[in-house]
C-alpha cells in the first residue's frame, strides 16, 4: 500500500562530490520492507523522482540520490524547512527470511538500501556481511556507518585508489549462504554469474507513475512480465533473464 503525504526538509547535504544525503520528517507507516522506495514530486517536473529508502524510523525517512541530471540537481538545491510531497512505500522489498549469514552488495547509488536492510537482518539475530562498490577512493560513501552496525564491512575500488582494488565480485567471501544487491545492470550480470547461492536483485528502471498503473517499467521475466515499481524492484535470481 502506498501513500502521499507533505514531508518536511529536515536535512539535505552533500556526502561526496555528486552524491547527497536528505532527511526527510513525516509519516513514515507504509514503508514496511528493506529495498523499497519513495517517488518525490518536484517543482516544474511532470514525472517524479524514485529514490530507494536508506533508512527510516518513527519519524524520518533517510534518502541518497545522486546528481545525474535536471531533477536531481534541483533536489540537492531544496533546503532544511522546505516541504516536498512524496509517495511512500512503495515496492515489494527485500524479503529477509531467506539466510542466516548473507552477504550484500552495493555498487555506487545501490548502496543505500543495504544499509536499511543490514539493520534488519540484524535485528532478525542474522550476520550479514557487507560488499560497497565504487569507482575511486572519493566516491566511497556509508562505510563508516555499516561499520558501526558491527558487521564486516569490504570497500572495492575500481581503480584500486581505496580498499580492494576492481569490482565487487573480486571480493566475494566463501561464506554466505545468499546474496542481496542493488546497483548498476553490469555489476548485476556479474554477480549473478560469480554468486554460488540464490539471492536478490533490485532493480532501476524508468518510471512513470511508480506505483503500477501505467506499465511503464515493464519487464519480462521467466514467470511472465512484471512491473518493477510494483511486482519489484526486487526480482529472484530464478526468475531473471538476462
Amino acid at each position: 500500500m502506498y501513500k502521499e503525504n507533505i514531508y518536511k526538509i529536515i536535512q539535505n547535504e552533500k556526502i561526496t562530490k555528486d552524491v547527497c544525503k536528505m532527511v526527510l520528517e513525516g509519516d513514515t507507516q507504509y514503508i514496511t520492507a528493506p529495498g523499497q522506495f519513495v517517488n518525490i514530486k518536484l517543482s516544474g517536473k511532470y514525472l517524479r523522482r524514485p529514490i530507494s529508502v536508506c533508512d527510516c524510523d518513527e519519524n524520518t525517512i533517510t534518502i541518497i540520490y545522486k546528481i545525474v541530471g535536471s531533477g536531481t540537481q534541483y533536489m540537492s538545491t531544496l533546503a532544511a524547512g522546505e516541504e516536498v510531497d512524496v509517495l511512500t512505500g512503495l515496492g515489494n522489498g527485500y524479503d529477509i527470511t531467506k539466510s542466516k549469514k548473507p552477504l550484500l552488495i552495493g555498487g555506487g547509488v545501490g548502496v543505500p538500501p543495504m544499509y536499511m536492510l543490514a539493520k534488519k537482518l540484524i535485528a532478525d539475530n542474522q550476520k550479514p556481511s557487507v560488499i560497497l562498490g565504487f569507482n575511486t577512493k572519493d566516491e566511497v560513501f556509508y562505510e563508516d556507518e555499516f561499520k558501526a552496525l558491527g558487521i564486516d564491512v569490504t570497500v572495492t575500488t575500481v581503480d584500486g585508489s581505496y580498499g580492494v582494488k576492481g569490482f565487487v565480485t573480486d571480493a566475494f567471501p566463501d561464506d554466505y549462504d545468499y546474496f542481496y544487491t542493488c546497483g548498476p545492470m553490469p555489476m548485476f550480470k556479474a554477480v549473478n554469474e560469480k554468486a554460488k547461492t540464490s539471492g536478490q536483485f533490485s532493480f532501476e528502471e524508468r518510471m512513470g507513475c511508480g506505483f503500477g498503473a501505467c506499465m511503464g517499467c515493464s519487464c519480462k521475466t521467466k514467470y511472465g512480465n512484471k512491473r518493477i515499481c510494483k511486482d519489484g524492484p526486487v526480482l529472484v535470481k530464478e526468475e531473471i533473464v538476462w
